[in-house]
Formats: structure tokens, sequence, C-alpha cells
């Protein structure tokens, strides 16, 4: 699933393109999204020029004067800019045509993504409960030892959680916790303020890497070029269960955590 290192190259790729243009067409394809395309989107975007491309966690945000698209690449999706008028793909379900010639696609093979129209969305339900941006100021390890206070879960769990911190799923969460040297099984509330600084200074770290290495491409995504990322290549312990330790040589272990991989090291973290 596209993380926010993923949905951020996607917001830088297409937002030279997109920013500052008129939508001239609106082609709905299937609507039969994670939550149904709404009737209205084409009337609604139609002649409306898209003033600022943003994100909000793993959600894309097209500004409009009107209002704002939200969109989620969900499991498998992709936004593409085409140039060459190429024809659309079979799961090319949505699609932008902008005065400057460049078609906005949103590809979807398995159409757990969405594209919903709002009025305010700060207010909207996916959006108002959010936790901070990992890479803003208000994020930080007070923050985190904050909320932990009392909590019995599960680190990895803790900072996986979108209304403590956005955008930290699970591959960078194996990685943070690698470079902090924290055990992904030690209770949130067990962890001291020191180590809290060192987590969200981790989690800083990992995402930006993987935002200037346009993402982690292990099957499905590609950024707006079409292109994948290359952040696989950077993984320390993520997808490594049974090699040397990059630190300290041992065997990394790999354990599920709620149905899903973790990957560390038992002599660098605790």
């Amino acid at each position: 699933m596209p993380e926010l290192p993923e949905v951020e190259t996607t917001r830088q790729g297409i937002a030279p393109h997109c920013e500052g243009q008129t939508v001239t067409g609106v082609t709905v394809r299937d609507s039969r999204l994670r939550w149904p395309v709404p009737d209205t989107l084409a009337s609604q975007l139609q002649g409306q020029v898209i003033r600022t491309v943003d994100r909000r966690a793993k959600y894309l945000l097209l500004n409009l004067d009107a209002g704002t698209v939200i969109v989620h690449l969900g499991m498998s999706g992709s936004m593409r800019v085409i140039t060459d008028q190429s024809p659309a793909l079979k799961h090319d379900h949505v699609e932008l045509t902008l005065a400057n010639g460049r078609l906005l696609r949103f590809n979807d093979p398995r159409r757990f993504g969405c594209w919903l129209w709002s009025d305010n969305p700060a207010d909207h339900p996916l959006l108002r409960d959010l936790g901070p941006e990992p890479l803003s100021e208000a994020f930080n390890g007070a923050w985190l030892y904050r909320l932990s206070r009392g909590k019995q879960t599960p680190v990895k769990n803790f900072i996986m959680d979108n209304h403590v911190v956005v955008g930290v799923g699970n591959i960078y969460a194996n990685e943070a916790l690698f470079k902090a040297g924290i055990h992904p099984k030690r209770k949130a509330g067990r962890i001291s303020l020191d180590r809290y600084h060192k987590l969200a200074e981790a989690i800083r770290e990992t995402l930006s890497a993987a935002i200037l290495m346009g993402g982690t491409t292990l099957r499905d995504f590609v950024n707006s070029d079409g292109k994948p990322g290359y952040f696989a290549q950077s993984l320390l312990v993520y997808g490594r269960g049974g090699q040397g330790c990059p630190e300290c040589g041992r065997a990394l272990m790999e354990i599920r955590m709620n149905n899903r991989s973790s990957v560390y090291c038992p002599g660098c973290q605790r």
C-alpha cells in the first residue's frame, strides 16, 4: 500500500503540472471505488482552477475555489501525468483533462482508493481526527511521550496509529524502531522521554530519506511518471528476516504483529 513517502512523492510529481491549471474535462470510467465517486464530481470540477495540490497523511488534496477533492491511492493505486495522449489502461478509473493539455489519470486495480468532494476538508470524517504530520514541528518526542503514558500497546502499534502521528506505515515503523534501538513489542508506556526523542528523530529521518528516493516499491507502487520508488534498496531491516544485522551482525528476527511482518535485531533493539 502506498504510504506517506509514496503519496508525497506523487504530490511533488503532479503539482507542477496541475497547480494553476483549469480542469477542462472529467472522465469517470468506473465509479466503484472504496466509496463511489460522486455523480456530481464532473460538474463540481469542470471549469475550476486547481489552486494547490496538498497532502494530509496519505490523502492527496486537490484544492479549488469551490472546494477540495480528497484522493486516496488505496492498496495499489497511482496518479500519473500523461503528456502524450496515450490511451487509457484497463484500471484508469478517473481522468482529469487540464488546460495545458496534460491528463491526470488515477489508476487503481483493486479499487480500494477514493475520489471524494469536500467543502471543508479539515472537518471531513477522514481527516478531522488525524494526528500531526511526522515532518512538522508539531511532532516530536515529547508528543509521543505524553500520549504514550499508561499505554500497554506495543510501541510499533502505537506509532502506526494515525491518531498519534500520521503516515508511519509498517515498513517505516520497522526501520525507525531499528534506528532508535527500540524493540517493536516494548510497551509504549514503558519508554522514556529520551528514547522517544530518538524515535521521533528516526521517524523523521526515515520518511525524509524515503521521499528523496521516490518512496518504496515492493510490488505495485509507481510515482507520477510511472517509475518505481527506490527506497527499498536502502531498507535496513524490513524484508531481511534471518539476514545479518547491519550494526552487530546477529540474525534479524521476523515475527507477526497484527498480521504484519515485524523485523528487528534481538541485540540492538530492547
